[in-house]
């Protein structure tokens, strides 16, 4: 994984059906994540998106 994608853990998300998520971006904080999210939702009011922390991109980090 590139160093770049492991100094943003935290990942804004499409949520599909079927259980089924595409990752829309990715940011360094929660603040960031939150701004988008709520930008995107009014350009796509219909559908869901979630801001979600990874931890697995945090735990590569730290190792």
């Amino acid at each position: 994984m590139p160093y770049k994608e492991r100094l943003h853990p935290w990942v804004l998300v499409r949520l599909l059906p079927n259980l089924q998520q595409i990752t829309v971006a990715q940011y360094r904080s929660r603040s960031d994540a939150d701004g988008h999210l709520r930008v995107i939702r009014r350009l796509m009011p219909n559908a869901k998106f979630e801001v979600m922390f990874n931890p697995e991109l945090s735990a590569k980090h730290q190792a």
